[in-house]
């Protein structure tokens, strides 16, 4: 029947399915930016905007301490990664605690 969301247990289970998807909307937002960038290079218009906002400052930590390698980045193709290891983060922690 499941579990009852004013439960502890159906708080925790709130909470992981609320995380998962925070980090999955990044991920979509990212992949959207990355193939735009291949589409559309100098962005533009509104939705570009609102993609920019979401995923640059993800972006901008791992710019950070990447080298340079001139036309390329490759600083979402790390973030992508990362937003993988925090997702599987998150599905061990809360199945640990459940």
């Amino acid at each position: 029947m499941g579990t009852p969301i004013g439960s502890p247990i159906g708080n925790m289970q709130f909470l992981a399915f609320f995380l998962i998807n925070i980090v999955k909307i990044l991920k979509y937002a990212l992949l959207v930016r990355i193939l735009l960038s291949w589409i559309q290079p100098m962005g533009g218009g509104r939705f570009y905007q609102i993609l920019n906002d979401i995923t640059e400052p993800m972006l901008k930590i791992f710019r950070s301490f990447l080298p340079s390698m001139g036309m390329i980045d490759f600083s979402p193709i790390v973030a992508f990664f990362a937003l993988d290891l925090v997702e599987m983060a998150i599905v061990k922690v809360f199945a640990n605690l459940g």
